[in-house]
């Protein structure tokens, strides 16, 4: 099917993942990635990066052969829609013909909240500075019972659908996912899957889906013992493979996702339907954050090698799945190291300014 669909041809984007920062106001009982301000004990010191950080780390995404950056981060307190709006003029303004995909719906959500407008007007307002996609992450399992018990306080199914419903009808395509393997079954499984389908089926909306193995090994949950190790790889090959079948014709990119799977882990799926790699991210933090030992970057070297070394064609891709440009594509190949990242401490709110939204 698979073939059928896509052939042989697994694409894969040169993109920079910039998590702007680890502060969250919610309590997800499966991240190891946000810190509140009196949780120093735990792994990592709160950041809330410096404008010019992000800007920084664009350019150098830019010269590096990048298309794409990704902007996430966690629901700091002080952060409102204006600065959601600001990051998003630092990208664009730092390089102008980079897509951003950035904002999950629980960011959305929040920064619509926060200025007092629909989501309709704030999507539009983001869509207006720049905003290119979304991804379709804080999803986790749409299973209202299950989101009671490993996320009480973020976006219901319903809430999360509307976000993402709300994106595709003001024009902007989003990813979906799905994280599995901690306290759920398959029987939510299957109703994420349907979930995403029928909203696919109303919208035609979503780029690709991409399933994401529970990491098990900083979360909270597990630590405490209320959680599974993560799936098994059976468990890890069909829901790949479930994906491919549940959601065909409609959604054709399924992706594998490399800070989880590992190279190795790829390649294996590669025959479970998947024909895309995703990005080769550059800095890579929450799953790092979570116990996964697999790198913070995959280049288009080792991505392309990977992909021919499981019989298949690579093809470097835009985030919304075109062919890349010659000069882009040559660019990404040979690139220098990475200076080092600037984690900014975190500061009074006041720090960040915001400039006021048009």
């Amino acid at each position: 099917l698979r073939a059928k669909t896509s052939s042989d041809i697994v694409r894969y984007v040169v993109n920079r993942n910039i998590n702007y920062t680890n502060v969250c106001s919610y309590a997800c009982s499966f991240c190891a990635f946000s810190k509140g301000k009196l949780s120093d004990d735990l792994r990592g010191r709160p950041y809330d990066l410096a404008l010019d950080e992000i800007a920084r780390r664009t350019v150098e995404a830019w010269n590096r052969g990048a298309t794409e950056v990704c902007l996430q981060g966690g629901i700091h307190p002080a952060y409102t829609g204006d600065t959601y709006l600001t990051l998003l003029r630092t990208v664009k303004q730092a390089a102008p013909a980079m897509h951003v995909h950035a904002f999950s719906p629980l960011e959305v959500s929040h920064g619509a909240q926060t200025l007092g407008v629909s989501l309709r007007a704030f999507l539009e307002r983001l869509r207006a500075e720049g905003l290119g996609s979304l991804p379709g992450t804080a999803a986790e399992i749409l299973d209202d019972e299950v989101r009671e018990r490993i996320c009480p306080d973020k976006l219901d199914t319903r809430e999360w659908l509307e976000v993402v419903e709300t994106a595709h009808r003001v024009g902007l395509r989003t990813t979906a996912t799905i994280m599995f393997g901690h306290v759920e079954g398959p029987q939510s499984w299957a109703a994420h899957l349907l979930h995403i389908r029928d909203l696919h089926e109303r919208t035609g909306g979503l780029t690709e889906f991409v399933p994401l193995p529970f990491v098990h090994m900083e979360a909270p949950m597990y630590l405490k013992g209320g959680s599974r190790r993560g799936p098994t790889w059976r468990e890890t090959l069909l829901m790949h493979a479930v994906a491919r079948l549940v959601l065909h014709p409609l959604v054709t990119n399924i992706q594998a996702s490399w800070v989880k799977l590992g190279p190795a882990g790829v390649a294996r799926v590669l025959n479970a339907g998947v024909n895309d790699c995703g990005g080769t991210l550059m800095n890579e933090s929450i799953s790092r954050a979570a116990g996964t030992q697999h790198g913070q970057e995959l280049p288009p070297e080792r991505m392309e090698e990977l992909i021919r070394g499981a019989g298949r064609v690579p093809r470097q891709r835009t985030t919304l799945y075109r062919d890349v440009a010659a000069d882009r594509y040559r660019q990404s190949f040979g690139a220098p190291a990475l200076a080092s990242v600037v984690l900014t401490p975190l500061r009074r709110p006041a720090a960040r300014s915001s400039q006021p939204a048009h």
